[in-house]
């Protein structure tokens, strides 16, 4: 690898792992890293006085001031009046020294004191929606804030006293925070936004649209102007431009990969051992999963323990069976969600069991199908709402293997972990050009390592829920009968990877090569 004057490697057990050095006039500082595999960079901006702000997967946001040799530090669980949640992704500023930012799942909050102190909008003040602003979502122009997320934008001129609420016609009007709520979108689902002299410029999983205020009022109209949204976060600094990568910020023209080093090889990659599911979601709905909260996932100890997967949705999105079935629940489940599940014809045998696969669909706003009643692979079964334990319109997908029949162990309102779910990324059929990385990691006695982070592959969408890490499972999710794997993970780009855990305190790699609609085995042992 070629390495800046400024750059340093860090060089553990054969393995490296891009890092600044000190920093000089050009270039910045090292990020402080807690996790010992580089800071994941999700957002960098300037304010007005020149200082850099960067936000981050799970570390929250750092500040560099002009001539400043470190980074300040500014987390969520510092103080009283801190931000909201550590995992930001948009940072921006107004004429009056305001300081935004906006978080992958929390909301966003506002600073008018140089970041002493915070305002923060979260689900208390939003309710079940608004939670995910997009990436680069927060543009300011004169006394206006504009936020995108997943569920519209939220308007205001005086700094979050008064909100107006833009979503689409589809289901019921979302306020949030709002007065009122205009239905000016083609789609609520917004995935990029920018400010302009004539208005802001927002595109929608449908259009983009050009949004402007006006003497009569609010208005939107079509737009073509170019967005580049999956560009990813860059500055300018002495000169060259520095892009915010999964481990630090790297001088663009030269972004190297995050790991590298010598490492035995992976298991070649083979086709499934069960067929392959169909997504709940078509286009043009969202078809990618939500790549923070996984099967398993706890994102980073910040959450319980993920019993299934979400897709990412605006109310009213079509659901469709992932395989043909009988429906064996219709109705309200666990805190009241809409919930549908589906008993297939598929069964799986191993260990001298049979196990039945069902499909559970959670957090619906309405229900199409009744108990008994016999559907189709892709049959439209319900639309993506809200309802239960949600912070925003999505899909959330349950698979179960499950020795009975019992329709009690499947979906019960009084339980949160229900006995045998699996998880459905060695179950779905993968992305075109992608494919599954599945597989175990073992400590020295030979016991598997519980929410172990695995780092090194790369997934570029959806951008709005950024892909950082695998964890191992807990101990409340549950292998596949026929794989008994500790992680798996779906919709990973075709090529060859450098993975990494740690594993009682030692860095262990392993060289993984990952091919279309196939999946790919790893083991890590130290």
């Amino acid at each position: 690898m070629r390495i800046l004057s400024s750059i340093l490697a860090l060089a553990i057990l054969g393995s490296r792992v891009v890092a600044q050095g000190s920093g000089t006039a050009s270039s910045p500082p090292v990020l402080p890293d807690s996790s010992g595999w580089g800071v994941h960079v999700l957002a960098m901006a300037r304010d007005p006085q020149g200082a850099l702000w960067v936000g981050t997967y799970g570390q929250g946001i750092f500040r560099l001031t002009l001539g400043a040799s470190s980074w300040e530090r500014i987390r969520s669980d510092t103080a009283a009046g801190a931000i909201s949640w550590d995992f930001v992704n948009a940072l921006a500023f107004g004429p009056r020294g305001q300081i935004w930012y906006g978080t992958v799942g929390n909301g966003w909050g506002l600073s008018t004191d140089r970041g002493r102190t915070w305002k923060n909008w979260t689900y208390d003040q939003l309710g079940p929606e608004w939670q995910y602003v997009v990436p680069a979502g927060i543009a300011t122009r004169g006394d206006t804030t504009v936020i995108a997320t997943a569920d519209g934008l939220q308007i205001t001129t005086d700094d979050g006293e008064s909100w107006t609420a833009v979503g689409d016609t589809v289901g019921p009007p979302a306020r949030g925070p709002a007065d009122i709520a205009l239905p000016l979108l083609a789609n609520e689902y917004v995935l990029g936004l920018r400010a302009t002299a004539s208005g802001w410029l927002v595109r929608t999983q449908r259009s983009t649209q050009r949004l402007r205020h006006e003497p009569r009022g609010w208005s939107a109209s079509a737009a073509t102007a170019p967005h580049d949204t999956d560009a990813g976060p860059a500055v300018v600094i002495a000169g060259t431009r520095w892009a915010g990568t999964r481990c630090g910020l790297q001088p663009a023209a030269r972004v190297r990969p995050c790991l590298s080093g010598d490492a035995p090889a992976a298991d070649a990659p083979t086709t499934p051992r069960t067929a392959w599911l169909h997504r709940p979601i078509a286009p043009p709905g969202n078809v990618y999963l939500d790549q923070t909260y996984r099967y398993g996932s706890t994102m980073g100890g910040n959450f319980q323990q993920h019993q299934g997967v979400e897709f990412n949705n605006p109310d009213g999105t079509p659901v469709l069976a992932a395989l043909g079935g009988t429906v064996v629940y219709a109705g309200r489940a666990e805190q009241g969600a809409l919930t549908v599940a589906i008993r297939h014809d598929t069964t799986v045998t191993a260990r001298d069991t049979t196990f039945r696969l069902y499909s559970i669909y959670y957090h619906n706003s309405a229900i199409k199908v009744q108990v008994g009643q016999r559907v189709r692979t892709g049959e439209a079964i319900s639309r993506v709402g809200n309802t239960g334990r949600a912070t925003n319109d999505h899909l959330h997908l349950e698979l179960a293997i499950s020795p009975t029949d019992s329709i009690g162990a499947i979906v019960d309102s009084l339980q949160r972990f229900p006995p045998y779910t699996t998880n459905p990324e060695l179950w779905l059929r993968p992305l075109s050009g992608t494919g599954v990385v599945a597989g175990q990691v073992f400590d020295s006695a030979g016991a598997p390592v519980r929410q172990a982070r695995i780092y090194g592959l790369a997934k570029r969408v959806p951008v709005e829920t950024p892909f950082s890490y695998i964890e191992t499972y807990g101990d409340k999710a549950h292998s596949h009968p026929l794989y008994g794997e500790h992680f798996a993970l779906g919709d990973v780009p075709v090529g060859t990877y450098l993975m990494g855990t740690e594993i009682d305190g030692k860095r262990v790699l392993r060289r993984v090569t990952v091919a279309a609609g196939r999946v790919t085995w790893v083991v890590f042992r130290p």
